[in-house]
């Protein structure tokens, strides 16, 4: 299941310039990070679902690639996203 409207609307308002801000890098990597836990729990409960596996593995990529972005182009909001959202990196 995907995340809510309301769960987004909330992760766009704790990591987002404002209530509108849904494209910055720390958004994308707060949204992705988000939906990555959600995938990890669903996976704990069914560990031969290997679709979702897959779906994760791409959820991870795309969140690293953000990263290795982010810290490239401002080293402390890297640093401070990584440990908000306890990431270990």
């Amino acid at each position: 299941m995907a995340l809510t409207k309301v769960k987004k609307e909330e992760v766009v308002k704790e990591y987002g310039k404002n209530k509108n801000d849904s494209g910055s890098t720390e958004v994308q990597i707060a949204l992705l990070t988000e939906r990555i836990n959600h995938i990890t729990g669903h996976l704990n409960g069914y560990p031969t679902d290997h679709h979702s596996r897959h779906g994760l593995l791409k959820l991870v990529g795309k969140r690293r690639s953000l990263l290795e972005y982010l810290g490239k182009q401002d080293i402390e909001k890297y640093r401070t996203l990584i440990k908000k959202l306890n990431i270990r990196k």
